[in-house]
């Protein structure tokens, strides 16, 4: 399947202010807004982002750390959501803060990485490692290689939002106007670099890992959509 065109040459970014992007046949939430902090010590506390793609096919990207499990737990549920409604578990990269809780969702397909498996064990072939998206809902929802953090590291494309195609970017993305952090948490920053700059083509609005997520504006300074009405 091929991606979809990609836009004008973006401009910049700004601040999205909503965590909740309606849509059909699917809306996206965020259920948890990730972040990172550097304490005196040297050390970092952080989480990541999660996300609800609801829609046809239910689908979580990426599970926050697994000191999170209860309030993940809650979050869904405050959505009417179980564990086993869920179809799809899509983590972004095997970092701690984003595959921590995998095993609440035993019976959905999973993707970590690269790695595609469903029921007990069973591995399913893809091509995201020879740089073809795999499609949870074709024409819908797809999952891009964007390695570079992770040599394995994905996003997942959403198309059909009120605000245009939505980018879940784990941590393609650190935060918005991430520039002079990202590099020294990759793998790979000239692999990373060329994915950001592919990403940012082909997203109106991006959810990164750590961070809220941001509109990224075209010609003439205007975000792609409208800013739609508050949840209900």
């Amino acid at each position: 399947m091929s991606l979809p065109a990609p836009h004008p040459n973006p401009l910049g970014t700004a601040p999205l202010g909503l965590a909740w992007i309606p849509g059909a046949p699917y809306e996206v939430l965020v259920l948890q807004e990730g972040y990172s902090q550097a304490l005196p010590d040297g050390s970092t506390r952080a989480d990541g982002s999660v996300t609800l793609l609801r829609g046809p096919r239910l689908t979580l990207v990426d599970t926050g750390g697994p000191w999170g499990r209860e309030r993940l737990l809650g979050l869904l549920a405050a959505q009417g959501v179980a564990p086993g409604d869920v179809s799809h578990v899509v983590c972004t990269h095997g970092h701690s803060d984003h595959a921590g809780n995998l095993n609440l969702f035993p019976g959905a397909t999973l993707l970590v990485g690269f790695d595609l498996s469903r029921g007990e064990g069973l591995y399913l072939p893809h091509g995201l490692g020879g740089g073809a998206p795999y499609a949870i809902h074709p024409g819908h929802v797809e999952v891009l290689p964007t390695p570079g953090h992770t040599a394995a590291h994905t996003s997942v494309l959403v198309r059909g939002t009120a605000l245009g195609t939505v980018l879940v970017a784990g941590d393609l993305f650190e935060r918005e106007r991430d520039e002079g952090a990202w590099q020294a948490l990759s793998e790979d920053p000239a692999r990373q670099e060329r994915s950001r700059r592919q990403a940012l083509a082909l997203a109106d609005v991006v959810i990164p890992g750590h961070g809220p997520p941001f509109r990224v504006l075209r010609a003439g300074g205007s975000p792609g959509g409208e800013t739609p009405p508050g949840p209900h």
